[in-house]
């Protein structure tokens, strides 16, 4: 997957700062992520999942959103 899915587009920077802050607080094992995110955001965690990879893909590239 090359790009941030579709249907989430509007929430991509909550999505990518919530996951970074996330990663910060060190309560997670960011493999395991994806149920905390769909939870958060009110998602199906498959959807989470796609979204997790993305921001693991691309974690140079989003590590600075908050």
């Amino acid at each position: 997957m090359n790009e941030f899915p579709s249907q989430h587009k509007d929430e991509f920077e909550s999505m990518m700062g919530y996951l970074n802050r996330l990663r910060e607080s060190g309560t997670v094992n960011m493999f395991g992520a994806s149920t905390y995110l769909a939870k958060e955001f009110g998602i199906p965690k498959s959807d989470a999942r796609e979204v997790l990879v993305y921001w693991m893909e691309h974690f140079e590239e989003v590590k600075d959103i908050t």
